[in-house]
């Protein structure tokens, strides 16, 4: 048996296969100042993406990692989805649709799929939440590079 086999037949959260999705606001920090919105309280776009993501996670029996936030309105959020690697199309699918909302309201959005294993178990901060596992540090530099070649997309890593 490996060092991390052994690490994770002893958690509480074993691995397993799934989905990582990360959902992530463009430029939105513009889009405030331009509009002169509270940054710290719900608006139109991050209200409207709390909901939704809300309704993703629920749809796919997926878990929120990290990033679904009442007070402040969600901006980003990270999503695991246990098992779900059988249904990755109607998850593309789903971002898509919700990628359409968004733009609705003037605010584009990047995100990105990764099937690897996943905990399944909410992270306590951002740090955790990207770097929790190798498949999470993948994802989040797959947004990083797609951002860079401007937005306003969903990518799909294999």
């Amino acid at each position: 048996m490996k060092w991390n086999e052994e690490l994770i037949a002893h958690s509480d959260f074993p691995l397993v296969p799934g989905l990582i999705v990360i959902i992530d606001l463009d430029e939105f920090g513009e889009f405030v100042e331009k509009r002169g919105l509270d940054p710290y309280k719900p608006n139109i776009v991050t209200g409207e993406l709390t909901r939704l993501v809300e309704e993703f996670t629920r749809r796919f029996q997926g878990v929120v990692v990290y990033g679904l936030d009442y007070e402040r309105g969600t901006e980003e959020a990270l999503i695991e989805i246990p098992y779900g690697v059988d249904y990755v199309d109607q998850v593309v699918s789903e971002l898509e649709r919700i990628a359409q909302r968004i733009r609705e309201h003037g605010v584009t959005l990047t995100a990105v799929v990764v099937m690897d294993s996943v905990i399944g178990k909410p992270a306590r901060s951002r740090r955790e939440a990207y770097s929790g596992t190798p498949g999470r540090r993948r994802a989040l530099k797959a947004l990083r590079e797609a951002k860079k070649k401007g937005g306003n997309r969903v990518v799909v890593l294999a």
